[in-house]
């Protein structure tokens, strides 16, 4: 475990070693939130209270992410739209998860004070079905319109097609929410069509998607990688509306805008913010969600009944499964939205007969390490204060069951990165292969 940990880090720092820019204060930042973590885990009251930990790292990172675009338009003169956007993406980054951190109240000190999921709870069922509806329109409308944003003119055909493709589900969705019954066929059927859109998009896509831009003339690897990272996040979004309690919809939407508008801040380039910088904060993003959807360290907060939602016999494994999906929503989303906001420029300078190892290795590096660096921190190093505190009073109640997430968040983390590499590993062996063919054709 200590030696995976090593090896991970060194391999970062190797990838990092021929940038020699001076850190930022929020590079900085980003690195100190892992060890400010790391410091309190030898609390039993932080790890009681931890959702309070990631929600002011995570402001925090993204506040100085706000001062450093506001220092940015002072030194240039001058402020244009991509600088406006930015700003805008933070402020609803903030906004977004200032509503969630008041969404549950959490933890175990203060549970008994009103959060909005109380209030919500007391005002009836109505209104927390209207919620719910709305969330799930909510979803698809800020999806296609990302698509659309992105894609613009280029590919209507296929912005179409797609959003064709997952109206379907929508409206089973929609349909199993209003009727407010437990149908398992329509419920199993959903799982179907989201199951294979998914596959069937990863796998066709790559080969269906013209090789060249029609307007840049560029290869649209780039296109592709994010085009499925969009259905990867459009597909849990949708089965996320199905999973997790009528409470939690408007939380998980917030979440998706959250992760949104930080592909956004990220997309525009103007700071020349570092790759490693970005997947960090969207794992910060991911973590702190995790406890806005009321996560806690405690098994009490595991959601039993939604791991047998549209079960027909029971089956301990399925159970299982969609129990892990339900609690940990919140990381597996940030992750694989991270195929949306992917470096693809080694694969457009590369030559005619592409180093598929460079080109993985210059894509796939930060994505995949930092957040195995991350977890393998969390991981050593929580490992180490449990066998420290192994006769502790609380080593039951509170120790051993946030051992038991922090092995949980690994098996996540893996499975994450494990989807994006084989996605993008799938994906630019495809195009190496047309782009190969193509050139022996036209030569």
């Amino acid at each position: 475990m200590a030696l995976s940990c090593l090896v991970l880090t060194s391999l970062l720092f190797l990838l990092d070693q021929k940038v020699n820019s001076k850190w930022h204060l929020d590079e900085s930042f980003t690195v100190a939130v892992i060890f400010i973590l790391v410091l309190s885990m030898g609390s039993s009251s932080m790890i009681e209270e931890e959702q309070y930990i990631w929600h002011f790292m995570t402001s925090s990172l993204y506040f100085l992410l706000l001062r450093r675009t506001m220092q940015s338009i002072i030194t240039n003169g001058k402020q244009n739209i991509g600088s406006s956007d930015s700003i805008y993406s933070i402020i609803v980054v903030l906004i977004c998860g200032r509503i969630l951190r008041g969404w549950h109240q959490g933890g175990v000190n203060w549970t008994y004070l009103t959060d909005i999921s109380k209030i919500l709870e007391k005002a009836g069922t109505v209104y927390i079905n209207s919620l719910h509806l709305l969330s799930v329109v909510f979803i698809m409308i800020c999806l296609a319109l990302l698509l659309l944003a992105k894609l613009q003119k280029r590919r209507f055909s296929v912005v179409l097609l797609l959003l064709l493709v997952y109206l379907f589900p929508v409206l089973m969705i929609l349909t199993q929410i209003t009727t407010n019954q437990d149908d398992t066929r329509l419920i199993q059927t959903i799982y179907a069509l989201i199951g294979i859109s998914t596959v069937g998009i990863l796998v066709a896509l790559p080969w269906l998607m013209p090789l060249l831009d029609p307007v840049s003339k560029e290869y649209s690897f780039g296109d592709a990688v994010y085009v499925i990272g969009w259905c990867y996040v459009s597909s849990w979004s949708l089965l996320q509306m199905l999973l997790q309690q009528p409470v939690n919809s408007m939380p998980t939407a917030l979440l998706l805008v959250q992760i949104l508008a930080t592909i956004r801040y990220f997309s525009q380039g103007g700071l020349h913010i570092k790759q490693w910088v970005k997947v960090a904060s969207l794992y910060y993003v991911g973590m702190a969600g995790h406890f806005g959807l009321g996560n806690t360290n405690t098994l009490a907060t595991i959601d039993v009944a939604g791991a047998f939602i549209g079960i027909s016999s029971h089956s301990t494994i399925i159970s299982g499964i969609l129990m892990f999906i339900i609690t940990y929503a919140s990381p597996m989303l940030a992750l694989l939205s991270m195929l949306m906001d992917f470096d693809v420029r080694a694969f457009a300078n590369s030559e005619e007969n592409v180093d598929l190892g460079h080109v993985l290795k210059m894509t796939l590096g930060y994505p995949c390490l930092v957040p195995l660096v991350l977890n393998s921190i969390l991981l050593v190093t929580y490992t180490i204060v449990l066998l420290l505190m192994r006769n502790h009073l609380f080593v039951w109640s509170v120790f051993s069951p946030k051992y038991m997430y922090v092995c949980a968040t690994t098996a996540c983390v893996y499975i994450g990165v494990s989807i994006v590499a084989l996605s993008v590993t799938y994906t630019c062996a495809v195009f190496a292969s047309r782009r190969k063919l193509n050139c022996s054709t036209s030569g």
